[in-house]
Parts: C-alpha cells; structure tokens; sequence
C-alpha cells in the first residue's frame, strides 16, 4: 500500500512542476509585449508635450495681437500732435461721463474753446508756428484740469473739456480762466512777438443731457462769447 502512495506523489509533483512551468511561460508571454505600450506611452507624451507648447505659442501670439490692436485704437482716438484725446477719443469720453451721470446722478460741464487768433499766425509765420501755439494751449488747459477731468481738440483751433461736479456758476468761472491763461501765452515768431487768445463756451451736463446735444450748445456759446471779444486786437506783432 505504501508504493501506490510513492507514486501518487510523484504524480502530484510532477503536475506541480508542469503548473509552474505553464505559468512561467504565461508570465513570459505576457511581459515581452510590454516594450509596445512603453513606446506608445513616450510617443503620447511627446504629443502632449508638443501640444502645450503650441498652446503656449498661440497664447503669446493672441496676446501680442490684442497689445497692438490697444494700441491703435488708442492712437485712433488720439490726436497725433497734441497727444490729447482727438474728436472720436473725447467724444467716446463724453459719451461715458454722461452715460455714468444718468446712472448716479452725478453732474458736470462741457467747455469748448476755439482759439481767435491762429488763422493769422499761420498765414504770417507759415504753420510751424500755429502748431507750436495749439501745443502751449494744449500744455496750458492740461495743467489747469483735474487728473479726471479731460481736454481734447475737436479739430484746428477747437478744444474741448469735460470737467466734473462744477455748477454753472463755476464752470463759467473755470472758462474765464482758461480764457485768461491762454491771452496770457506769449510767443515769438521771426523776431516779432505774437499772441494768441481763446473764446469758451459752457454746456452743463447731468442726467438729461445728451452728448450732441451738449456739444452744440456748448459750441454756440462760444461763438456768442466770440462775437464779444471782436474788439480785442486779432494779433499783436511787437519787433524786438
């Protein structure tokens, strides 16, 4: 009875050994493959990689796009020899102030000043000269605003302002001032010394107003207080 036992075990090692090397060649056959998926991994990786970098490039390319087109909308709306807003620039700012009045019931005044003697300057000391008189104007109104008020040039010899929170009272001062400071300006022109002079008028601005309408109220004014400086001299020529 003990040798059947002997050869039971045998058989049942013998059987062990064939389960071990089945699983080995299993285990075998399932790890060489892997090599592919390893590559195919590094591959994905090498696009995704790829990818991101071309996002990063877009991205700055998007980014540059958007700084120049700022930029031209800002050169749009700026006048080229003063560097203040130009017409399209104050208009859109009127625009803004009034439609911010509407909604917090705040008020303002729109002053548009037209220089009275540039004509002539031009026509005696060419238009060198009628552009370095607009920039002292331009220089001059700018040092007598607020930071959030505005001065812009409408065209040629007009200027406008958006000035803030100013009854009528006091905006009409503020325009004699700016009156003033501009008869005041002083220049000097193939040995002759020469001076300019402005007209304004006020529109008042607040939650009714409207932006055309403002502007040729304001306008009108100006020509009103225009016609009362006529017997001011139009051009003082002095030779040194």
């Amino acid at each position: 009875m003990k040798k059947p036992k002997r050869a039971s075990a045998a058989k049942a090692k013998k059987g062990r050994k064939t389960s071990a090397g089945r699983s080995k060649a299993v285990s075998g056959r399932l790890t060489r493959p892997a090599a592919k998926p390893l590559r195919r991994r590094a591959s994905r990786d090498a696009g995704a990689s790829e990818a991101r970098a071309t996002i990063r490039d877009l991205r700055a390319k998007l980014r540059e796009a958007q700084r120049r087109v700022a930029e031209l909308e800002a050169a749009a709306d700026t006048d080229f020899l003063l560097e203040i807003p130009n017409r399209r620039g104050f208009e859109r700012e009127l625009a803004r102030a009034i439609a911010y009045m509407k909604r917090y019931r705040a008020s303002g005044a729109l002053i548009v000043l037209d220089v009275d003697r540039l004509k002539p300057i031009n026509d005696s000391f060419g238009h060198g000269a009628g552009d370095e008189v607009l920039k002292a104007i331009a220089a001059t109104l700018t040092r007598q605003v607020r930071a959030s008020d505005v001065v812009g040039r409408l065209g040629g010899d007009e200027f406008a302002l958006l000035l803030w929170n100013l009854s009528g009272t006091d905006a009409k001062a503020k325009a004699a001032i700016f009156e003033q400071a501009i008869d005041e300006l002083s220049f000097t022109f193939r040995g002759q010394h020469v001076t300019a002079g402005a007209s304004a008028g006020v529109a008042l601005l607040g939650a009714q107003s409207d932006a055309g309408r403002a502007l040729e109220e304001a306008d009108a004014a100006m020509y009103v207080r225009k016609a009362h400086r006529r017997h001011e001299p139009r051009i003082r020529l002095v030779s040194n």
